[in-house]
């Protein structure tokens, strides 16, 4: 597969970065590890943006709960694990298509906001969340889908070379952010401090010239 790059001349300092490609921090929260088997229970993307310095930043997040899609299964166990409650009275979940048109739409917008050709998935082990993502895409037909379908930017590795560090708390303390574990589990929470986690390491890249 080929993907369109813009011209060195015409492409916005986001695009000239990273080859046409918006990056945007997904976590997923699910009913086990099986993509194919288990539901899809939260998500978050953080689109990241440049602040008037030129440095790399948090855009806004835009998040969901969902219903489990028909057909899928959840593990007990991690219900244990994420302390997600089904039916919470104020969860507000969405089914999937609405939920994926829900975060989907400010992807878009923040991609074309920067010029670039399609969004990139970032995540801590990415193709975890990738992989969910393209199954709840697959259950209901969804055809504005803004990310790249295999390719990933993942903290697991940027954080192994950075920081020697490859779980998510340790390499977000070793880049010198506070970690919550009361908070984690939760698509929203992992997916900032992931957000943050990225920004730090790239900021501290030199630019390629």
């Amino acid at each position: 597969m080929t993907d369109t790059v813009p011209s060195p001349s015409s492409a916005t300092p986001m695009a000239r970065r990273f080859r046409g490609y918006l990056p945007v921090v997904v976590d997923v929260e699910t009913g086990g590890f099986d993509w194919n088997r288990h539901a899809l229970l939260e998500i978050a993307a953080v689109p990241i943006d440049l602040d008037q310095d030129g440095r790399f930043v948090l855009g806004q997040t835009a998040s969901a709960h969902l219903h489990p899609a028909p057909g899928t299964e959840i593990d007990p166990q991690s219900l244990e694990v994420t302390g997600i409650d089904l039916d919470h009275p104020f969860r507000f979940a969405k089914h999937e298509k609405e939920a994926l048109d829900h975060v989907f739409a400010p992807v878009r917008a923040a991609v074309k906001k920067h010029g670039c050709q399609r969004a990139i998935l970032v995540g801590h082990n990415a193709h975890f969340d990738l992989n969910f993502l393209n199954a709840a895409v697959a259950r209901v037909g969804h055809k504005r889908n803004p990310f790249h379908p295999f390719s990933v930017f993942d903290t697991v590795t940027l954080a192994g070379v950075a920081y020697g560090q490859t779980v998510l708390a340790r390499a977000v303390q070793a880049s010198g952010q506070e970690w919550n574990a009361a908070d984690a589990h939760s698509a929203v929470y992992d997916a900032e401090q992931t957000a943050r986690l990225f920004c730090t390491i790239v900021n501290a890249w030199p630019r390629p010239q």
